[in-house]
């Protein structure tokens, strides 16, 4: 295996705060059981709503309520609306993230996204953090989600590199399965200055 070449970032809970945070918020400010919402959302797979609407196949005014019975399905009522608020409100970058792939940047490394993200009806602006990113995959632009092995391959291409001269940081432990079956160098990402020092003796310099 050659020298990393390529790092590949998560959006939410990697370069931004953690969607799930936003989700556990809503949990208990709404009385539900912890991580009842994700339980729904496992239990509903490839055809439930959230799927789906990761995959651009609804739009988030489309998913609100199918979503919700899934949800239903699994015994919790919730509004798909108040928890979309909710995720909204947790998309603050992450100023030391930011900071970092600059730094990858300005070494010559290549750098990519790879979200899992949902349309709205009416077009949404460019991603604010776009300009960062050499590429720039969304799950609702190419119609595959993490944790489609065929993603991965794509945002790897889309760089130049063969996945397994590419890192990748994730903080969801089953999106990082197929990345590290391709050869990918994987950290995952639970407190943001950890990752980065794992992720820094890696590429043989400083992030912090």
């Amino acid at each position: 295996m050659g020298a990393i070449a390529a790092v590949v970032f998560d959006i939410g809970g990697v370069v931004q705060e953690s969607p799930l945070h936003a989700i556990a918020c809503y949990e208990h400010d709404h009385g539900l059981a912890p991580n009842a919402i994700n339980r729904a959302v496992v239990a509903a797979g490839e055809r439930g709503a959230w799927s789906r609407l990761e995959r651009g196949e609804l739009t988030v005014e489309a998913f609100f309520a199918p979503f919700e019975a899934d949800c239903r399905a699994h015994g919790i009522e919730v509004s798909g609306p108040r928890v979309m608020e909710y995720i909204a409100g947790a998309g603050v970058a992450r100023p030391r993230m930011v900071e970092a792939i600059r730094r990858i940047r300005a070494r010559g490394l290549r750098v990519g996204a790879l979200t899992n993200n949902w349309a709205k009806e009416t077009p949404d602006p460019p991603h604010p953090l776009r300009e960062l990113f050499h590429v720039f995959v969304e799950s609702r632009a190419v119609g595959m989600r993490k944790p489609d092995p065929r993603i991965y391959q794509l945002v790897c291409r889309d760089l130049g590199v063969e996945p397994p001269r590419a890192a990748f940081l994730d903080d969801i432990g089953t999106n990082l399965k197929p990345a590290r079956a391709l050869g990918m160098a994987t950290i995952k990402v639970e407190h943001p200055e950890a990752a980065l020092r794992e992720l820094g003796a890696l590429l043989g310099f400083e992030l912090l």
